[in-house]
């Protein structure tokens, strides 16, 4: 659920539904669309742009999605009886199992769970594939731990045709579609108050700060809230009388500096919810790609590959936008009883061109479709480098060079006039040719 977390919500503030996106107008208290309550509104929506994403009690969520039977159940992944709890689901969170806990303790607490062994390798592989979903929606995710990162959805608007708050909701609908766990999402204008935001309603949560509300919301928190304020540190707030944010907000920065040091300066910014930090991508990131997981299977070219080309394109997009290319094209399909597929073909000369990826994509892709029905297509490029050695004059076949002129040509435009300004002859009319959730998600 929503919580706008300062001020009183603005009931007269627009915003849209969070599981159908439908735009709200008003203070209606349930989506006109689809009757769902999960309304997102607050003033500065369309302002923020910095986001933090966590799974939801992520190993368990995992175990529960491939073993449904547990779905009701509370489940502890951990070690023996002398180990102690690595997460818990919900349900046993409720019955007083914490993270860190002792086994023996956790049992006690919740002696109906069922106890699994961690599977890091299940779970790096999906924290992957949730990682690789980030990146499609911007260049700047900073990866926290397998299972959460940041975000900078800054001018990201017309690549999605979306603003960041609706992009962050599609992505958490779409996790929850094609992987099968949950997120949680934060969003606000620095990194600390959208990490506060995301863990405020777990799980399913999606919780926004605003820059006008911020001092006041912190206000009343305790000072644990701060990044940086253990238990230890906690403890020597304590003994000088500082248990809540309001009362750091009130002290003078070279007083807190004095008793404090540098942790001093830190308490008095954060307090006021100034946090200049910026997402750092991830510089190690191996790929560029895009996917898309289809309503129903797919089979046939016609079907498969306008979706190809529009994926192609936004894998394009994405290199462009951040002065890079790729020598090799992976494409990945998914049939329909989840058996996964990848191929690749590398170029003689990296690339950053749409049309380049997507005739590599096509050939590779003539070659899957014999019949098989697939439930997902993705595209990608790897071996990723500097843009300045990309795509090189093409002297022999003169139709790549004009594709590549006009697609500069497109660009241009898209630029210019948003990105449904011109639409190629493969993804024109796709919407009347297919299930809108063949479509590629931006």
């Amino acid at each position: 659920m929503f919580a706008n977390m300062g001020a009183a919500v603005n009931d007269s503030s627009d915003g849209f539904c969070r599981d159908c996106l439908a735009r709200q107008h008003g203070g209606e208290r349930r989506c006109h669309r689809c009757g769902s309550p999960r309304l997102l509104r607050h003033p500065e929506l369309s302002a923020l742009h910095v986001a933090h994403i966590d799974c939801d009690a992520f190993y368990a969520a995992v175990e529960k999605r491939d073993r449904p039977e547990l779905r009701d159940k509370p489940v502890i992944i951990g070690g023996g009886k002398r180990g102690v709890v690595s997460t818990a689901c919900y349900i046993a969170r409720i019955n007083g199992v914490r993270s860190a806990m002792p086994m023996f303790k956790a049992l006690e607490a919740c002696p109906e769970a069922v106890v699994i062994k961690p599977d890091m390798e299940k779970y790096a592989r999906v924290g992957r594939e949730v990682r690789a979903m980030m990146q499609a929606l911007t260049p700047l995710v900073e990866p926290v731990s397998i299972d959460e990162a940041f975000l900078d959805l800054a001018g990201t608007e017309r690549l999605h045709g979306l603003p960041p708050a609706h992009v962050l909701a599609r992505f958490a609908h779409e996790v929850e579609k094609t992987i099968g766990i949950t997120v949680s999402a934060g969003l606000s204008y620095c990194k600390f108050l959208a990490k506060v935001a995301s863990d405020f309603r777990k799980p399913r949560g999606f919780s926004v700060i605003g820059r006008a509300e911020a001092k006041d919301f912190l206000a009343d928190q305790p000072v644990t809230l701060i990044w940086g304020v253990g238990k230890a540190f906690a403890a020597v707030l304590e003994r000088d009388g500082i248990r809540t944010i309001r009362q750091i907000q009130k002290l003078e920065r070279n007083d807190l500096m004095r008793r404090y040091g540098t942790m001093g300066d830190r308490l008095f910014r954060l307090s006021r919810g100034e946090d200049d930090r910026r997402v750092q991508p991830d510089h190690d990131a191996k790929s560029v790609s895009a996917e898309t997981t289809f309503e129903t299977d797919l089979a046939t070219s016609a079907e498969l590959v306008p979706v190809l080309r529009a994926l192609s394109e936004k894998v394009s997009s994405r290199l462009k936008r951040s002065d890079i290319a790729g020598r090799t094209v992976v494409l990945k399909l998914k049939t329909h009883d989840f058996k996964l597929r990848t191929r690749n073909r590398q170029l003689a000369d990296p690339t950053r061109l749409a049309d380049r990826i997507f005739q590599t994509g096509l050939q590779l892709l003539a070659k899957e479709t014999d019949g098989t029905r697939y439930r997902l297509l993705g595209i990608g490029v790897s071996d990723l480098t500097g843009a300045e050695r990309a795509d090189p004059p093409d002297l022999v076949d003169l139709q790549a060079r004009k594709r590549a002129l006009a697609e500069g040509a497109i660009d241009s435009l898209r630029e210019k006039f948003g990105r449904s300004a011109v639409e190629t002859g493969y993804t024109f009319g796709r919407g009347r040719n297919a299930h809108p959730s063949e479509a590629p998600e931006d």
